[in-house]
């Protein structure tokens, strides 16, 4: 089930975060980015969506919003407990179906360019590369999806 996140569900996000990205660190040298995340803010925002079981319990979460007439997916993260069942597809797929509900015909999300896992998922889900550039120290890959 997804669904639209909660603050009560904030440690749980940031916990998921913490496990879903700490492969990266040494990759990368530091935190990336969405280890750094204000949950908080974003929760409060209304643009953090939950995927759990049918327990309830939090398998992984998807942040993405309008920007420029675009949806930005700004991160997506799943337990490594529930990697390669599906969620990661089915949180993408729920938001690029919002952007569908939405009239918004592209989704554009980046990725560390360290993270060659992303590198090679985002093409098969039908993302192109679409630029990178560095940002507050980062260096990011971009992709865009049409939806029409």
């Amino acid at each position: 089930m997804i669904r639209l996140a909660i603050a009560s569900d904030e440690s749980s996000i940031r916990d998921c975060a913490e496990q879903a990205y700490a492969r990266y660190v040494p990759v990368i040298g530091r935190k990336p980015a969405p280890m750094l995340a204000n949950y908080a803010a974003q929760i409060a925002a209304g643009i953090v969506y939950v995927a759990t079981d049918a327990n309830g319990s939090l398998l992984g979460f998807i942040v993405f919003y309008v920007n420029a007439g675009q949806l930005l997916l700004e991160n997506v993260a799943v337990l490594p407990s529930a990697a390669g069942q599906g969620v990661g597809k089915s949180l993408i797929a729920f938001c690029e179906q919002a952007g569908r509900k939405l009239a918004i015909d592209t989704v554009q999300l980046y990725t560390n360019e360290l993270m060659s896992d992303n590198l090679a998922i985002y093409p098969k889900l039908g993302y192109a590369q679409v630029g990178r550039r560095t940002e507050e120290g980062f260096k990011r890959v971009y992709f865009e999806k049409r939806l029409y």
